[in-house]
């Protein structure tokens, strides 16, 4: 999305605005499959490089008979919405079940294959048809591994529907914790209570409700999510765009490939898929086996500790999950497929007030053992769009990246927030599809940034600017609000200007994002905090001088390097018949070979599974200098060795662990990593996420750590009627 001049004509905003609309059947076409970006070439709609034609009547931008003026789309109609009037609802918290006893059926290792009568409305489904009620691929490959040595002790529980009104809010916190919202009010699909409520499949979201979810978790805890697919049988009733197959990814977590999320492993509509998240320490297997070190531990619910096996220096604590499904992730996503993910540590623990020597004490709350959220906030930032009805808006035409020009935070069109004179800390997720962010509070003062990715960092970095955030990035950052008096407001301000999805076009100052003069909606005040009182207890938070240092990987052999070029102009020589491949121009290259679109059914990497006594390093390097690419390389975290060639270019809130590694136009960053403790296939790909369903996106696998794994592992092809498998293409030199 390029935008309009904030006052465009009513001539243009008309012309605009019609050829938005001509588009709309098209964008839905692609979205259910009916036609292919092949068609769209031939066609003329898009050029070979998939960028929207500029024909008049079907591209918004393209100058008119009329006028020559900027390129744009209509603004989303605000209806008479003033920023900052709603408060800013805290994430609607999971319900923690014990398991076993609460799941029906009960989960097992391999996919649960019972049969179910098929809905005729499925696509390739006749009358009779059968299918499994489980979605997960069939068989020991894709059984949950180690599951009788890690079995469930805690189940989730969620579904993925459309929009309906929640009347269950649990934000974890008593109302004078979040802005006074009281949690028995039902609270319908709506991003602000001026605008429209969306229809029933504008939104989809988990459990169809808002706010958005989070889900808790403590090291040593096994935990079994298991996830209903309750979108519509009809493929077409998706509101103009969003696939209803989908695949939930945890993001970085550390388990076994069945439960990551794969974009080949996606379920239909009314089947469940149960993910198998046994939340360890990496190294759980090879490092501190007898769980003897007291920093490698776990909450144990009254105040003390349970040790656990692994490696403390990998300990994670900000995680989040979202959908996968192959070619439709960005629009899953940004239609609500998003939600937050907590884990509990020794270290991390959510409770400030325990002094054990190994709980860092970072700003959370007292009131539990473990997990108190009054003063640890979770922060989705996600920039959408609206059309004139007020439904959510997308649009596939521009392969640079879809830009929205409605800033929200938790669902919440530019809300405020009620904090006290006190600490908190925020973990922020950008979770746009191709807008990166920079943040600054509107007064220029210092914030604590204490975590990158999912990981705690070595040492706090103070900033009055944050860092460039891109796509699925996640910023931990405390802000001491003790500073202002009571009554005070200071915001949360963007400074990253967009042109296009591309990449940022420039970082404003801070007086120039105040004045409200960029060109970009998405730049200024998208979050205002309003310090209303005293806490009623003494703030006893810390930010300690050392949090978590990297584990020390100097002598731990490198046993192989790779090189990996992300590109526009990517080739695709597998058929896409099957669905397992895709065509797009933005692909990878590596091992000297051709620039390759995405095939889910191809291997491109096979690292060796190992202890931890071997590493590989992977460098990763941006094929051009006018676009930037956020990679994400799942299971595994890294350490950056270098940027565009020296350590001295990796700042200081990027040297702790990753695993979202922005390039920058015509970077390259050198990265190691270690592949521990479970197996199968995993991915790397740009999270702009318009990339990577336009193709840029490769399967690695880790499959010679004995059986059931093969190697190379078959390619599952779900149906509704259940999954078959083929035999993959493995890239020469992986």
């Amino acid at each position: 999305m390029i935008f309009l001049p904030k006052k465009p004509s009513k001539l243009r905003l008309r012309e605009a605005e019609n050829a938005r609309r001509n588009r709309l059947e098209i964008v839905k076409a692609r979205s259910i499959g009916q036609i292919t970006r092949r068609d769209l070439i031939k066609w003329g709609i898009f050029s070979g490089f998939g960028a929207l034609a500029w024909k008049n009547g079907l591209n918004p931008f393209v100058n008119s008979a009329f006028a020559s003026i900027p390129t744009g789309t209509p603004r989303s109609p605000l209806f008479g919405v003033q920023p900052f009037t709603q408060p800013m609802p805290r994430f609607d918290v999971l319900q923690r079940n014990p398991e076993p006893g609460f799941l029906n059926p009960a989960p097992t290792a391999e996919a649960n294959t019972t049969q179910q009568l098929l809905n005729a409305a499925l696509e390739g489904v006749r009358p009779g048809d059968t299918g499994p009620i489980e979605g997960r691929p069939p068989g020991p490959i894709w059984a949950h591994q180690r599951f009788a040595q890690f079995p469930p002790r805690i189940a989730i529980q969620v579904t993925q529907e459309g929009a309906r009104t929640n009347t269950t809010y649990n934000p974890g916190v008593a109302s004078n914790h979040n802005s006074g919202i009281n949690p028995a009010t039902p609270i319908p699909v709506r991003f602000h209570p001026g605008l429209p409520t969306q229809e029933l499949n504008s939104v989809w979201t988990f459990n169809g409700t808002v706010p958005p979810k989070l889900a808790t978790a403590r090291y040593g805890e096994p935990l079994l999510f298991r996830h209903h697919n309750k979108l519509p049988f009809n493929i077409a009733d998706n509101n103009g765009f969003g696939r209803h197959t989908i695949s939930t990814h945890e993001h970085n977590g550390h388990h076994g490939a069945e439960n990551d999320g794969f974009t080949g492993a996606f379920f239909f509509p009314g089947q469940f898929y149960d993910y198998h998240w046994p939340i360890v320490l990496a190294g759980h297997f090879s490092i501190n086996t007898a769980a003897t070190d007291i920093k490698a531990s776990s909450p144990n619910g009254s105040g003390g500790l349970t040790k656990v096996p692994g490696d403390w220096h990998e300990t994670m604590s900000t995680h989040w999950f979202h959908d996968h499904m192959f070619e439709h992730t960005a629009e899953n996503v940004y239609k609500g497929n998003a939600a937050m993910f907590n884990i509990y540590s020794g270290l991390d623990r959510g409770n400030e007030a325990i002094n054990d020597g190994v709980n860092l004490r970072l700003p959370s709350g007292t009131l539990k053992d473990f997990g108190n959220l009054e003063y640890d906030v979770n922060l989705m930032i996600a920039d959408k769009a609206w059309d004139n009805d007020g439904q959510l808006f997308f649009d596939i035409f521009d392969r640079d990246g879809f830009l929205g020009d409605a800033v929200t935070v938790n669902l919440a069109y530019k809300p405020f927030f009620e904090v006290e004179r006190r600490k908190y800390r925020f973990r922020i997720l950008n979770a746009s599809v191709a807008r990166f962010y920079k943040i600054a509070l509107s007064d220029a003062s210092p914030m604590i940034q204490i975590a990158n990715d999912g990981n705690l960092l070595p040492k706090p970095v103070v900033l009055t600017q944050l860092d460039e955030i891109g796509i699925a990035e996640r910023y931990d950052i405390v802000i001491d609000f003790s500073r202002y008096s009571i009554g005070q407001r200071v915001s949360m301000v963007n400074l990253l200007e967009h042109q296009d999805g591309r990449k940022p076009e420039d970082a404003l100052s801070l007086s120039e994002a105040l004045s409200g003069n960029s060109s970009d909606p998405g730049v200024g005040r998208f979050l205002e905090f309003r310090i209303v009182r005293n806490p009623a207890q003494p703030d006893v938070s810390q930010v300690p001088a050392v949090l978590i240092p990297n584990p020390d990987l100097s002598n731990v052999p490198v046993v192989r390097t790779r090189e990996f070029e992300f590109k526009r102009g990517a080739n695709q020589p597998l058929s896409l018949a099957d669905g397992t491949a895709s065509e797009g121009e933005w692909g990878l290259r590596t091992a000297g070979g051709d620039t390759l679109a995405a095939a889910y059914s191809r291997v491109t990497a096979q690292p060796s599974f190992g202890a931890s006594n071997k590493r590989e390093i992977w460098t990763l390097k941006n094929g051009g200098g006018g676009w930037d690419h956020p990679i994400h390389i799942h299971f595994e975290e890294g350490q950056i060795l270098s940027r565009d060639g020296s350590l001295n270019n990796v700042p200081a809130w990027e040297r702790g662990r990753k695993d979202v590694y922005r390039l920058r136009p015509g970077g390259e960053l050198k990265i190691t990593m270690q592949f521990r403790d479970w197996g199968g296939m995993f991915m790397q790909h740009c999270h702009n996420t318009t990339h990577e369903d336009h193709a840029m996106l490769m399967r690695w696998e880790i499959n010679d750590g004995g059986a059931p794994f093969l190697r190379p592992l078959p390619t599952p092809i779900p149906r509704p009627q259940g999954v078959t498998f083929k035999a993959p293409v493995v890239l020469k030199g992986a």
